[in-house]
């Protein structure tokens, strides 16, 4: 999960750093730390904590460099400490290292160093790479991290400099993500392309087995083995505005807000009148017409929009959704064959486990379409074909614009297959696409209309540590993330269920100390939605509904409700969901809680 970035070039080398850890830090923010090579040697700078107290030291004192390295970080191995912060150094502090990832057997590997002699400072598996690099070390670092990466096992973006090469700077990928920006007569690496979006907008996109080595006058690239690798430059078409607070006191509320105009972005220009284009995802209509089954490949906030998606796809199309967890995908290889589509979600592109379940899917035959936020991103090379949800950047931790686009994204792709395997009716497809264009508006009504209520019941509830959340057919998943973006930046205990299994154990969890946030919305669901109300109610539990704003009925059963446009059941979770962030948002903030930088967590997880 941890930012890396590095510089060459002729600008303030720190300022440049701290700059695009500034950018980095949502990946990590345990520690921080840099190295600039000053007049030939290392100047190695580390702090535990937040950004902010490693820019506070280099304030009384910055190191003056043309070239540098730095790291922020979200701990793997060993706590949070300055000696366990990156870069780390080999024995005589001499070479220096910075790294995203895991080295699988840093413990062989640190026996044997230590056996030959090296010194280590700290718990991480890290620190083997400084060592080795020391070890093969014969004045040659390109030659030497060629050799040392031969030693390792793992996933790493990895970053060194030596003070005996000045203006040097040698990155190699495996698994984890890495990028190199391309300036006039500066030069840049960095995990994600919004560190350098300040600095250059040209850039390459490394790829696994990749290895760079950067001077001011250019970037060489060549596979681990030293063959020269040609790449196309990658022009970044962001906006480094975007990925800012714009006058917002969490990035998180920025992005809610931001919704209506990411779902816009969404459908673009997919949607021509009642026709849909969706080419780009490069699946063939005699693959869809004969798949037999589709697997969601996703983590966290994007296996709940996989959820919402999915039951929209069943529904359309009549073929069976699988959902599951990627960690836990990668042990049911039999889910997938020739006649599988794995569908993988991820806002960043580069989360570990789905990047390493679709490996498996396609070794097993299965083609793979991505769900992604970042162009160019592992995710969406590792692909057969893509679906770019184009929300703009997220930073906050905690997903909002991405979830609700990736809902979106997944529904325009049921309503193609649909089309595609003749399953729908033409009015009922024709009536889906008028409602679904109606999204972004919609969203930005509930917003305009709903907000501020929303945040008086987030103080009105203040006093609740204990949350229950329900939800039905296509909005079980709106009951899942809702309950997630509670945990994740309030920290309060709160849980999802499918409404229908509180009769089956979790009742027992709700008193007179239990709110019960359930979306209840019209169609199929919605009196069964009803009757679970009704049971928590009798038990004492106090309930906020989310419901349709023209509900007459649901204020006979709910002590409180958020009123939500009414959309077809079918895309509801994206209304749905608002709410649930917006909530939660508001109890976090009203609690003091870190809520762009929540405890033990990071953006982007690259590690498995």
């Amino acid at each position: 999960m941890c930012g890396i970035v590095g510089y060459l070039g002729s600008r303030d080398t720190v300022d440049v750093l701290l700059e695009g850890l500034r950018r980095l830090e949502y990946r990590g923010y345990d520690s921080a730390g840099v190295a600039i090579q000053v007049d030939g040697h290392l100047e190695v700078i580390k702090t535990q904590g937040k950004l902010s107290i490693l820019a506070a030291r280099l304030a009384e004192g910055k190191p003056i460099g043309e070239s540098g390295i730095g790291h922020t970080r979200w701990a793997t191995h060993g706590p949070p400490s300055v000696p366990n912060s990156h870069p780390h150094t080999d024995c005589r502090g001499h070479i220096a290292v910075v790294h995203n990832g895991i080295i699988e057997n840093y413990l062989d590997l640190r026996e044997k160093l230590q056996a030959e002699g090296h010194t280590f400072r700290s718990q991480t598996d890290t620190e083997v790479l400084p060592h080795l690099l020391e070890k093969y070390y014969r004045g040659d670092l390109e030659q030497a991290m060629q050799r040392t990466l031969k030693d390792v096992r793992g996933s790493y973006a990895a970053v060194a400099l030596t003070d005996a090469q000045p203006g040097l700077i040698v990155a190699a990928r495996m698994y984890s993500p890495l990028v190199a920006g391309l300036g006039e007569e500066e030069n840049f690496i960095a995990s994600d392309i919004p560190a350098i979006l300040s600095f250059t907008r040209k850039a390459y996109l490394i790829d696994n087995g990749e290895m760079i080595v950067v001077t001011r006058k250019g970037i060489a690239i060549k596979t681990i083995d030293g063959k020269a690798v040609k790449k196309p430059v990658f022009q970044v078409n962001w906006d480094a505005g975007m990925a800012e607070k714009g006058g917002h006191k969490h990035f998180m509320i920025k992005e809610i807000l931001e919704q209506p105009d990411a779902l816009r972005q969404t459908i673009g220009q997919r949607i021509k009148g009642t026709k849909l284009d969706l080419s780009e995802t490069k699946l063939s209509e005699a693959f869809l017409k004969r798949m037999k089954k589709a697997v969601v490949i996703a983590c966290g906030t994007a296996s709940y929009a996989g959820m919402a998606g999915g039951y929209a796809v069943e529904h359309l199309c009549g073929v069976p959704v699988v959902v599951d967890v990627a960690s836990e995908l990668q042990s049911r290889e039999c889910l997938f064959d020739k006649d599988t589509l794995g569908i993988a979600i991820s806002q960043s592109g580069e989360t570990a486990d789905t990047l390493q379940a679709i490996r498996m899917a396609r070794r097993r035959g299965a083609k793979v379409l991505a769900i992604t936020n970042v162009i160019g991103s592992s995710v969406s090379r590792e692909s057969d074909g893509n679906l770019y949800i184009q929300a703009g950047p997220e930073i906050g931790v905690a997903s909002t614009k991405a979830y609700t686009s990736q809902i979106l994204a997944m529904l325009l792709f049921g309503m193609r297959l649909a089309e595609v395997r003749g399953t729908l009716k033409p009015a009922r497809a024709r009536q889906l696409l008028r409602d679904l264009k109606q999204l972004p508006e919609q969203a930005s009504e509930f917003l305009k209309t709903q907000g501020k209520h929303t945040k008086d019941l987030a103080k009105k509830y203040l006093w609740c540590k204990r949350y229950l959340y329900l939800g039905r057919g296509s909005n079980y998943s709106t009951a899942m993330e809702g309950a997630l973006k509670l945990k994740e930046i309030a920290y309060l205990d709160a849980e999802g269920y499918a409404a229908g299994e509180m009769k089956h154990g979790p009742l027992a969890l709700v008193t007179a100390e239990t709110a019960v946030v359930s979306a209840v919305v019209a169609g199929n669901h919605y009196e069964k939605s009803l009757g679970n109300l009704q049971e928590i109610r009798a038990r004492g539990g106090k309930v906020i509904a989310v419901a349709n704003q023209d509900d007459a009925e649901i204020h006979k059963y709910a002590d409180d409700v958020i009123r939500i446009p009414v959309t077809d059941e079918i895309l509801a979770p994206v209304l749905a969901g608002i709410p649930m962030q917006l909530y939660a948002y508001h109890v976090a903030d009203m609690l003091e809680c870190e809520i762009d930088q929540p405890r033990n967590l990071a953006k982007s997880v690259t590690v498995e």
